[in-house]
């Protein structure tokens, strides 16, 4: 296998398969060189320690994908070490749909954007685990505890950083903070401070049929279809790549003086 075949590349084989076909893959691989890290650098680090919210992708088994919103008081999202970084998960709707996914899917998506000062944003995909609150805080207690009432996290999710990367400043707008008075109250129950009935659909629930979820078809890639690469050739290109990062994280095993890995694994 030749040397150019055996370099990790960041990113999905989706991703690699559409910038040979759109002709974008130097410049991709520009962006990796520089941009990609598998940790969070001190830049990072203190960019995460003063943001107030964020918005996290899940999907579950089947690739359902839902993507959603989370906020806090700055520094909610605790950054543990450069590899790992903890949210707390406050009490909702009921429904669970982002825990429910890591569930079944531990892969998330984070994407950080601050619109006030920087106006740059910070994607952190990783691995999620649902750890309980007194779990948390016996391994970590020294976690602020929220002073609003009814902001108590009732669970946090502990997400294992497996990439960083910039998220650029272009058509990020700028905006300005709201006054407390002009703000919504933390921690409530309330209907109406939490949005009440906005898109009017308690209302029209009366006189609409039962939700009707579509049956799930067997999703087959853009690139696969109408004479694209067969899954035997996908098959060898995913070993290759596995191949590739087992001897990539040997080496640096061996230049640290650890005991590589030399089994196989499922």
């Amino acid at each position: 296998m030749p040397a150019a075949d055996r370099r990790v590349r960041p990113g999905s084989d989706g991703e690699h398969e559409l910038q040979e076909r759109v002709g974008t893959t130097a410049r991709a691989d520009k962006f990796y060189d520089e941009q990609v890290l598998d940790r969070l650098n001190t830049r990072m680090r203190d960019f995460v320690a003063r943001q107030e919210m964020c918005f996290l992708a899940t999907s579950d088994r089947h690739g359902q994908c839902d993507s959603t919103f989370r906020a806090g008081p700055p520094g909610f999202l605790q950054v543990l070490d450069d590899r790992t970084l903890v949210y707390p998960e406050y009490r909702g709707n009921g429904v669970l749909a982002s825990l429910g996914n890591i569930e079944e899917n531990p892969h998330v998506g984070i994407l950080m954007i601050d619109f006030q000062k920087d106006r740059i944003g910070l994607h952190v995909n990783g691995r999620a685990r649902i750890v309980s609150d007194e779990e948390m805080r016996r391994a970590q207690p020294g976690l602020p505890v929220d002073s609003v009432p009814g902001r108590r996290a009732q669970l946090w999710v502990e997400i294992t950083v497996e990439e960083a990367y910039i998220h650029c400043a272009k058509h990020i707008p700028h905006l300005q903070k709201a006054s407390a008075e002009q703000g919504q109250a933390s921690g409530t129950d309330g209907f109406k401070r939490k949005g009440g009935d906005f898109f009017g659909a308690a209302a029209e629930a009366p006189d609409r049929p039962p939700y009707q979820p579509r049956r799930r078809k067997r999703y087959v890639p853009s690139w696969a279809q109408g004479g694209g690469p067969t899954r035997a050739a996908v098959w060898q290109r995913s070993v290759e790549r596995l191949l590739a990062v087992v001897t990539w994280r040997n080496s640096d095993a061996e230049q640290e003086g650890e005991v590589p890995f030399r089994g196989w694994f499922c």
